[in-house]
């Protein structure tokens, strides 16, 4: 798994008018191809009396699935330079469709490829680009009289305390990067002399979005 990715944050729409053609990008966030098409198809409906309807997408780690379409456009004024928008920011699993309306006046390879890709820079600015980290979910159980410096430890290594737990002892529920995890655990235990009970959880997504991590 990737430890972070750029992708968008949200379903988007955004206009731009180029000598009376009308564009519109919708941009979203997917997880598969089938998502992508099923997408894309929907879009299609909804504009179904569009001149065209342009799409871009890419999907995977690596970015191992690149599509793009003209719809009917020029070959490689339209599709491709949507794509570039994508390959531009490195935005994994994201869809960009850029629908036109012609406006009666043509616009040429030229400015075809200036007007869809700025449509695709609108629609990706609209849907706003978040950074997505990976994080492990590690459980500290200790005692009350140690869970001051132990919860001084967690924060002062840029961890997350995602939740806190008060029974007869004290379990914290902390977000780790996944690249620090060894780290952590070592650290905690040194610090603890090894009576805290450490136990490594299942490895999630987290963005950030004003100031709030919100997990996947």
């Amino acid at each position: 798994m990737l430890k972070y990715f750029k992708t968008v944050n949200k379903l988007a729409e955004a206009e731009t008018v180029e000598k009376k053609s009308r564009f519109i990008a919708t941009v979203k966030p997917v997880s598969s191809e089938d998502e992508v098409l099923s997408f894309i198809a929907k879009i299609k409906k909804k504009y179904r009396d569009a001149t065209h309807n342009v799409f871009a997408y890419q999907i995977g780690e690596r970015n191992e699935i690149q599509r793009q379409s003209d719809d009917g456009e020029p070959s490689g004024t339209a599709g491709l330079p949507v794509l570039d928008v994508l390959r531009g920011e490195d935005l994994k699993n994201t869809v960009i469709v850029v629908t036109r309306y012609f406006g009666g006046t043509l616009l040429g390879t030229g400015g075809l490829t200036r007007a869809y890709g700025k449509s695709a820079k609108e629609g990706v600015i609209a849907a706003g680009i978040i950074e997505k980290i990976l994080y492990k979910y590690i459980y500290i159980t200790t005692d009350y009289k140690s869970s001051g410096k132990i919860q001084y430890e967690i924060l002062k290594k840029e961890n997350i305390i995602y939740n806190t737990e008060y029974t007869d002892s004290i379990k914290f529920t902390v977000l780790c990067k996944f690249d620090n995890t060894c780290d952590f655990i070592r650290h905690i235990t040194d610090i603890s002399s090894g009576t805290a009970v450490i136990e490594e959880g299942k490895t999630s997504y987290g963005k950030w979005i004003n100031g709030e991590l919100l997990m996947d």
